[in-house]
């Protein structure tokens, strides 16, 4: 498990993806999802990059560093999280290919591999991006760090001794509320916060500052893939709804054709 002195600074790593913008109606075309749409910021790293800035307003976190992982448009994503309040961005780049082949323990070993150089106090990460809707990233990413997790957060508080963070989690019955010890990583939840817009000032500042860019195949991870996607299709379209004319009707309807009862 990785140990440290309790720090008089803190360093907050945020992951961002370049996801497909959440207005966006995904379509598939071939066998294929349609790529060559608009993307953003994925929703929940949004949630994350905010919590960031909170604590480094707070005065709790100096430092903000936020990673992308991506082709080539993806730097997008990292100058946005700068122009809301990071101070620093790394871009791992890939061809279209090999981002598309990424699986999420993939995604995890990169982050674990940054680590070496970035050394960061909390990892801030989305819950879940919303093109995949995976959910594994944050909870594998402490597993290679054998450091505590704290996810689906819907609250966060560090210690006044930087030593630890309580983090109030959404669970199926309510919710639960744990203290983990520092370094850790905090999957972000819907309702930990609202999301900033960032202003034209630091839109135009972040256009002006560097992005450390890494080639994926240059951070020595094993990118073959395993699993393999057997068919991609879209959902059926939605059928029109109909008129009972009474509660025996509807009964017999979602007990023999819905077979919901």
């Amino acid at each position: 498990m990785l140990r440290r002195t309790l720090p008089s600074s803190m360093r907050a790593v945020v992951g961002v993806k370049h996801a497909v913008d959440y207005t966006i109606k995904v379509q598939v075309k071939g066998g294929q999802v349609v790529k060559d749409v608009r993307h953003s910021m994925n929703p929940f790293d949004e949630i994350a990059m905010e919590a960031a800035v909170q604590l480094k307003e707070k005065g709790i976190v100096s430092e903000v560093v936020a990673v992308t992982i991506g082709n080539a448009k993806a730097v997008e994503c990292v100058r946005v999280a700068m122009s809301l309040g990071a101070d620093r961005s790394v871009h791992v780049v890939g061809d279209q290919t090999a981002i598309d082949n990424l699986e999420t323990l993939q995604v995890a070993k990169i982050f674990a591999k940054l680590h070496e150089e970035l050394q960061g106090d909390i990892y801030l990460m989305g819950k879940q991006a919303i093109d995949d809707d995976q959910c594994h990233t944050p909870q594998m990413l402490a597993g290679l760090l054998n450091i505590p997790q704290g996810t689906f957060a819907a609250g966060l508080t560090v210690a006044d001794d930087k030593s630890s963070v309580t983090v109030q989690r959404e669970v199926d019955d309510g919710h639960q509320t744990v203290n983990v010890s520092l370094p850790a990583v905090v999957s972000c939840d819907l309702r930990l916060n609202t999301p900033r817009f960032p202003n034209i000032r630091n839109i135009m500042k972040a256009k002006k500052m560097p992005v450390n860019t890494m080639k994926i195949e240059d951070l020595g991870i094993d990118l073959t893939p395993r699993t393999a996607t057997l068919e991609i299709s879209a959902p059926e379209a939605r059928k029109g709804g109909g008129k009972v004319a009474d509660v025996d009707e509807l009964i017999n309807k979602l007990k023999n054709e819905a077979k919901a009862i």
